[in-house]
């Protein structure tokens, strides 16, 4: 059984991340952290990397170069139950909400205790609070994955994340196709745990936004790191957002 990861630090860690897929090499060299608290976004163009750094970052995809740390934990070849395990939970693009559970079977079911240090960083993400986070499910507790609309499925796989009350939560394409009431109510969520010192790991277009909730940023462009820095300089410098992100 894994042992809880150390406090402090940097919770994510990749060092010349270099991963792909068959022939291809998709991430070429890239290297991020993201740190106890801190909220990172993760930009870039359709085909950059940004799924692909996530599947490394959580063990679906194994590093054909480079290092994986979570935690202070070298996890390089780890299978991801045991990455996971160490307070890592991924809400995927796409949602993958399992159509014949309930709303309330989900989060009953992916339920576990907080990890080592997170005990004391996270709330205590039960089933009561998660619909206090989001009250559309509350109204839909008893109703199955698949009779939950788009925006609903995706507050639903939010909320699975965090009820194994993760140390970081990563968010990949989290208000894609969703109808703009719907996505401001995930992101006032996202600003909440932010405030409440989740670490966060977000992929979303919407570069307004992540400038509103996160702290940095870093920037793919061809698998590799184009740009990183702040917010403010983010919000400064426009020249960015037409030459890497397209906006």
């Amino acid at each position: 059984m894994d042992q809880p990861a150390p406090a402090g630090g940097n919770l994510l860690q990749l060092c010349d991340a270099r991963a792909g897929y068959g022939a291809a090499t998709v991430l070429k060299g890239v290297s991020l952290s993201l740190a106890a608290g801190e909220v990172v976004g993760l930009l870039g163009r359709n085909g950059m990397g940004k799924t692909t750094l996530i599947r490394a970052a959580t063990g679906q995809l194994p590093l054909r170069g480079g290092t994986l740390a979570v935690g202070g934990y070298d996890v390089g070849g780890w299978p991801v139950h045991r990455i996971a395990r160490l307070g890592v939970a991924l809400v995927p693009e796409g949602r993958q909400v399992f159509p014949n559970l309930t709303v309330d079977e989900h989060l009953v079911a992916f339920s576990r205790a907080a990890v080592g240090a997170a005990r004391s960083e996270t709330p205590a993400w039960t089933p009561q609070a998660l619909y206090a986070l989001f009250p559309r499910l509350a109204e839909r507790r008893d109703n199955l994955g698949h009779q939950l609309s788009g925006g609903e499925q995706q507050m639903l796989a939010i909320g699975r994340a965090l009820s194994t009350h993760p140390r970081l939560l990563i968010l990949d394409e989290v208000t894609e196709g969703l109808a703009p009431l719907v996505r401001e109510e995930i992101w006032r969520a996202l600003a909440r745990l932010r405030q409440q010192g989740q670490a966060i790991l977000v992929v979303d277009k919407y570069v307004q936004r992540l400038i509103d909730l996160a702290d940095r940023h870093v920037i793919l462009e061809k698998g590799a790191v184009a740009w990183s820095g702040s917010s403010a300089e983010l919000q400064a410098d426009r020249a960015l957002w037409s030459r890497y992100l397209g906006v």
